[in-house]
């Protein structure tokens, strides 16, 4: 016999005699945070609380793990000045690898919340989206929602993204990565490669989301300064060319299927993006008064719906991910797709694309999150 046992992971299926213990995480260290909290409160609306006994773990802005409310009034995003966050001054908890959550107040015996059966990180961005949250809950050998390590990871950070995308020859636009090193020591270099893209560009923090920190360059005075912006956000920024007039924004949502069946795709949607608005920023996306129009479904062609379905299943599974993702497209002018990225953690209220997208497709928001729940609860962590 090996004198070496393999690693191994079962599924969780909640102690005897209780309801499976589900803890809900939201929040988070990222410029994201206020994003994570209104998708919280949607989910805690939603989940069945009759069928799982529901935690909700807020991750304040410092990092500490705290046991939030709850009611989900709290986590709603009203105004652009007035976003929602984590309490930092609730109950400390903390998860060992035991699977056990526990309160820890100052001067008082640790109060015991019991263990816990799956985890639905609602996180957003840097700090949770990308891997990091993903590999602490393999750690504790914790089931949760969505895609593992590498493909958080991946997923988040848009160079290696397109460099795995490009690998498996899906299509992309070309762009030009700006690294900490190469801006503050040789920035001309950025500035020809940018050239060489033609303008207008759009410059990106390389792994954020929610359109932060991004702006649109339309010549070669401007680059500098959206340089600057997107990296008050993240030292790594990227560069796109512009997918170019008449270009349709397209998006399609990736759901895994219970049991051995390959990964599903809902029908796509199209972002039409009010004339107020450069590009689809972060008021356009989340501020109710904007005036963005979502068409669920997008008025496609067949032969196009198929294909975005196609490359949206392609692109998951080459970025290994599970669960869930969000496929981010344009349409061409000249009739072409290119992928833009995919989020391994899409916008999730009941008016974010994905769930919209899927209730179009026939799974309503509810249905919707009792589909990932059961998902992490039957799948195991470790290698698989």
């Amino acid at each position: 016999m090996s004198a070496l046992t393999p690693p191994s992971g079962t599924p969780s299926e909640g102690s005897s005699g209780r309801r499976p213990r589900i803890a809900l995480l939201f929040g988070g260290r990222s410029s994201e945070h206020a994003v994570s909290c209104v998708t919280a409160g949607s989910v805690l609306a939603a989940i069945d609380t009759e069928k799982y006994d529901v935690v909700p773990v807020g991750i304040a802005t410092d990092g500490r793990w705290v046991l939030e409310s709850a009611t989900s009034a709290h986590l709603a995003l009203t105004s652009a000045d007035d976003l929602p966050q984590v309490d930092p001054g609730r109950p400390t908890l903390v998860l060992d690898q035991r699977r056990e959550l526990s309160v820890r107040s100052p001067g008082e015996v640790p109060e015991e919340l019991g263990a816990v059966d799956a985890v639905f990180p609602l996180l957003h961005g840097p700090f949770g989206e990308d891997g990091t949250v993903q590999g602490l809950l393999e750690l504790a050998d914790v089931p949760y929602v969505g895609s593992g390590v590498l493909a958080s990871a991946v997923g988040m950070d848009k160079q290696y993204m397109k460099m795995v995308l490009e690998s498996a020859g899906l299509p992309t636009l070309p762009w030009v990565v700006v690294t900490d090193r190469v801006w503050r020591t040789d920035p001309q270099r950025i500035r020809d490669a940018v050239d060489a893209l033609g303008f207008p560009v759009f410059v990106k923090p390389c792994r954020g989301g929610s359109s932060i920190g991004i702006s649109k360059v339309d010549g070669p005075d401007e680059l500098d300064a959206a340089v600057e912006e997107a990296r008050r956000w993240d030292p790594k920024v990227v560069v796109e060319q512009s997918a170019g007039a008449g270009a349709r924004e397209v998006e399609c949502g990736v759901l895994d299927t219970l049991g051995d069946g390959p990964a599903e795709a809902s029908v796509p949607a199209e972002i039409v993006v009010d004339a107020a608005h450069a590009f689809y920023d972060f008021a356009a996306k989340y501020l109710p008064e904007e005036a963005t129009r979502l068409d669920v479904p997008a008025d496609l062609a067949a032969e196009v719906v198929d294909e975005v379905q196609r490359l949206a299943v392609d692109a998951f599974e080459v970025m290994s991910c599970e669960g869930l993702a969000r496929v981010d497209f344009f349409l061409l002018a000249d009739g072409r797709l290119v992928v833009n990225e995919i989020n391994t953690m899409p916008g999730f209220t009941p008016s974010s694309l994905f769930p919209r997208m899927w209730a179009a497709s026939g799974v309503d928001y509810p249905a919707l999150v009792e589909r990932l729940v059961q998902l992490a609860l039957t799948r195991p962590t470790g290698l698989r």
